[in-house]
């Protein structure tokens, strides 16, 4: 008599774990989804205060830190030769004011005729390193971070050198991939064991009814028990049944079709295939290239440029110069033709957006909206970019109004009327029509 409640055993275990694996799965989709913003440091001179002169105090190093990022890294490091030589021991080679003309304009130390500059010039295939508008204290502070990197300890591994410094790229989407990725397995050895759960179940309820038809002492009511099958035919023929199912059905055609028409017009997730194999995993992502470096306006313009071919040269004039997507580049000088990228993200005509308004002026890092842009390998539209999307970032991001006398009315109104609630870019008419629409 029990082996009917052996039958309905293993479909209990199964509603329940499907319960536990779904909400769990779900769990730890949404942690894997969320965007590290570590990696890719935004601004280049503009983000990075002034240093005293000197540079030798904690502040003035990390100045230098995020200068020598946004200007220098493309072409050196301290204890590698990349495009330019390693800088490790430069301040014992050349006095800081050898070194500040050099960085200002080294073309015009070379023409001067300085024996040290002529022989790096030469020595490095006459390749002219660019002009930086820096000032001197921010050369000094740059140097000084060079002088700080020497003395620290050689790393075992890069593995290391990555923890030492704190500069793993993307560490926190990586390691909610990494948790993803045992979340699958976990799940799968658990469905796994549910199935042999399940069949073993199954046997052993099978073998207790044939045990239990060997029986003789068993009366009417417990020979229909064991003897009865589920009704299949009359599920179906169910009227009640046949109503939920077409109710179902029609309810997720509806959603379905409202869903296609919400989404004409988006975009999200398009990933065009570029003229040229350009990886941001490898540039952005492992040699940490500044964004700005490349996107030379993201910080000053209403757009963020794409970059021009000779951007590319300034480092590929000499490294990989024997690659197939490389020479592309050299034949689009040669011809005196832009690079035919194709445009990935795209804001209609009607809506206003200012890029270093977001960048510069909010301090928005680059992966709030293009997602962790230093994992891809091609880039695609992370983010929806709808009107919606917006708003709501404009309702929930806090605006800095700290130390900004332009702000003390509005913010003491705002807290009188909204009782302490955040200034947000909304509390400043950030969501007006006339503010994109106009």
């Amino acid at each position: 008599m029990s082996s009917p409640r052996f039958r309905a055993l293993p479909h209990l275990l199964l509603a329940l774990f499907l319960t536990f694996a779904g909400t769990y799965r779900a769990s730890a989709q949404g942690d894997a989804a969320t965007v590290s913003k570590a990696g890719v440091t935004p601004g280049a001179t503009d983000g990075a205060a002034a240093p005293a002169a000197g540079g030798g105090d904690a502040a003035a190093i990390s100045a230098g830190d995020a200068l020598f990022k946004g200007n220098c890294a493309q072409c050196h490091a301290v204890k590698d030769k990349v495009v330019g030589p390693a800088l490790a021991g430069i301040n014992k080679r050349r006095p800081i004011s050898w070194l500040i003309p050099w960085v200002k304009n080294s073309s015009k130390m070379v023409a001067s005729g300085d024996e040290y500059a002529v022989k790096i010039f030469n020595e490095y295939s006459k390749q002219q390193m660019p002009s930086f508008q820096l000032s001197d204290d921010e050369i000094k502070s740059i140097f000084a971070w060079v002088a700080a990197e020497e003395t620290k300890a050689a790393p075992v591994g890069d593995s290391q050198q990555n923890l030492a410094k704190g500069e793993g790229v993307g560490q926190d989407a990586a390691g909610a991939g990494g948790a993803a990725k045992y979340v699958d397995i976990l799940l799968i050895v658990l469905v796994v064991v549910l199935i042999v759960l399940v069949v073993t179940l199954v046997i052993i309820g099978n073998l207790m009814r044939d045990v239990l038809r060997g029986r003789k002492d068993l009366d009417g009511r417990d020979v229909e028990i064991l003897e009865q099958r589920f009704n299949w035919a009359g599920l179906y023929r169910s009227p009640v049944l046949r109503g939920i199912v077409g109710v179902l059905f029609t309810l997720i055609l509806l959603y379905q079709g409202l869903q296609s028409v919400m989404a004409v017009g988006l975009t999200q997730g398009y990933q065009p295939t570029q003229p040229i194999a350009f990886s941001h995993k490898l540039h952005a992502g492992e040699h940490q290239i500044n964004c700005s470096y490349c996107h030379t306006s993201v910080y000053k313009s209403k757009s963020a440029n794409i970059p021009s071919a000779n951007i590319c040269m300034n480092c590929h004039s000499q490294i990989k110069t024997e690659s197939p997507e490389i020479k592309k580049i050299y034949r689009a000088i040669e011809r005196k033709q832009p690079i035919q990228w194709v445009r990935v993200h795209n804001l209609p005509d009607l809506a206003y957006f200012n890029h270093a308004q977001h960048t510069q002026v909010g301090g928005l890092e680059c992966q709030t909206c293009h997602g962790p842009i230093q994992n891809m390998e091609v880039v695609y539209q992370y983010s929806a970019l709808t009107m919606g999307w917006c708003i709501n970032c404009h309702r929930e991001t806090p605006l800095n109004t700290k130390d900004n006398h332009y702000y003390d009315n509005l913010v003491k109104l705002h807290d009188t009327a909204n009782n302490g609630a955040p200034f947000t870019v909304s509390s400043n008419g950030g969501t007006e029509c006339s503010k994109c629409h106009y």
